[in-house]
């Protein structure tokens, strides 16, 4: 015998987000160390908070300038994140997870 849903348990469902899907970009130039540092670190956090629900696309911009021009990137490494609105940009290292964390808006401000 199945049991059934009570209105409480069904807007518990409701209220809970569903896991959006990250769309990121991160723009660098070549090889350098900053840029080096930039995608292993935004690579471990989103291994970590992201696990199986994001895009990460690295575009260096020496290779594809007109890429970056679109966005307007004027700083490098710049991380850009497409979906789930809204749009954001971090520039940096992304060394301080707390920030790359707040700016992903995984984590609430105090």
């Amino acid at each position: 015998m199945r049991r059934r849903s009570t209105r409480a348990e069904f807007e518990a469902v409701l209220s809970k987000p569903a896991a959006a899907r990250y769309v990121l970009r991160l723009y660098v130039v070549g090889m350098t160390p900053k840029s080096t540092r930039a995608i292993t670190n935004i690579k471990a956090i989103c291994e970590e908070y992201l696990r199986g629900r994001y895009d990460l696309e690295v575009i260096d911009v020496y290779q594809h300038p007109r890429l970056a021009h679109g966005e307007q990137i004027v700083a490098v490494p710049a991380l850009v994140k497409k979906l789930p609105l809204p749009l954001r940009t971090l520039v940096g290292d992304l060394s301080n997870t707390e920030r790359v964390l707040l700016g992903l808006d995984l984590r609430r401000r105090k």
